[in-house]
């Protein structure tokens, strides 16, 4: 059986969940990856056949998504290239997370695409929504990697088709201990206004992750550091905390490691406000972003922010056997 899993490329929950899926697919047939995105961080321990621009999100550096700079390298004519060009007709089976060009690729093929992803969940019935809708913010969700059958990811199982997160082994095998510091990883925001809000406590040692920064740098007692994921995995198990973004592999992993979990989802991302809904809803703080009439909440979430319990068993061959077998 020849199988394409095709990866989104931006972000880094994506990639990390792919090192256990990979194997196990690798157990049932002869697999070709493909990852797109522009705004990529991590590589991945296998030969990519297919490296694509995509169709990126691209962080700012003010709380959100960069419209400007998305529209920008978005290029039309490129995307639908790829989509014209990627042969997935010679495969079995395509498994999409959340990858724009297998998507429209099989869509315009008329083949099935199984997505399996975080954002397939957050679009459920089930999962909890913001009380603000979005509709312009789910029309673009929905119909950015469109899909014919659908497996998600979310926080807790809010149906039957929906998974608790898949941890890597990496993370599994970390060893846990509180050594007071808070990691932070919030790669919307510039890293002058997070090390400005950041030194208004003074008492905490706060350990900063930057997509912007590759000079490691020390502001009275904020530490700032280029992303590598040894470093940062380490700072997340010795932390007492981490403040970071709605997105869903770093709060999942957070989770899992019994840190206590303070989130700020990105604007203009509808998938980030849902899963800081659903994170609500097991009782992890969240802040709308990091102005100042916000730096009392952090204060109480330091003070006496909780950890989350949570179940987390490692499900991947299971996960995969199950999709393997209902679609193919």
């Amino acid at each position: 059986m020849k199988i394409l899993y095709a990866i989104q490329g931006t972000g880094n929950g994506h990639l990390t969940r792919a090192l256990d899926v990979i194997p196990a697919l690798q157990q049932r047939g002869e697999v070709d990856l493909l990852v797109s995105g522009c705004q990529v961080d991590l590589s991945l321990p296998y030969p990519v056949k297919y490296r694509l621009n995509g169709m990126s999100f691209i962080f700012g550096k003010n709380g959100g998504v960069d419209f400007y700079r998305t529209i920008a390298q978005a290029s039309s004519h490129s995307f639908y290239k790829e989509i014209r060009q990627l042969p997935v007709k010679r495969y079995d089976l395509v498994i999409s997370d959340f990858e724009p060009v297998s998507a429209w690729a099989c869509l315009m093929a008329k083949k099935p695409c199984v997505g399996l992803s975080n954002q397939v969940a957050v679009l459920h019935p089930n999962a909890p929504k913001p009380d603000k809708a979005d509709h312009m913010g789910k029309f673009i969700l929905k119909n950015y990697a469109p899909t014919t059958a659908n497996y998600g990811f979310h926080f807790a199982r809010f149906d039957s088709s929906i998974f608790t997160p898949i941890i890597r082994k990496q993370v599994r095998e970390l060893e846990v201990s509180n050594l007071g510091h808070y990691t932070v990883y919030l790669p919307a925001y510039e890293d002058h206004k997070i090390v400005n809000r950041l030194t208004q406590f003074r008492q905490v040692e706060w350990q900063v992750f930057s997509k912007h920064n590759k000079q490691p740098f020390l502001h009275e007692n904020v530490s700032v550091r280029p992303i590598q994921n040894e470093a940062f995995l380490q700072s997340m198990a010795t932390a007492a905390g981490v403040l970071c973004a709605a997105g869903f592999g770093t709060p999942s992993e957070v989770l899992y490691l019994q840190k206590k979990l303070l989130v700020v989802p990105m604007k203009n991302q509808f998938e980030q406000v849902c899963n800081a809904a659903a994170l609500q809803h097991l009782g992890v703080g969240a802040i709308k972003n990091l102005k100042k009439k916000h730096l009392p909440k952090i204060h109480e979430w330091l003070e006496h922010g909780q950890t989350i319990q949570v179940d987390y068993p490692d499900e991947t061959e299971a996960i995969v056997q199950r999709i393997v077998q209902e679609n193919t």
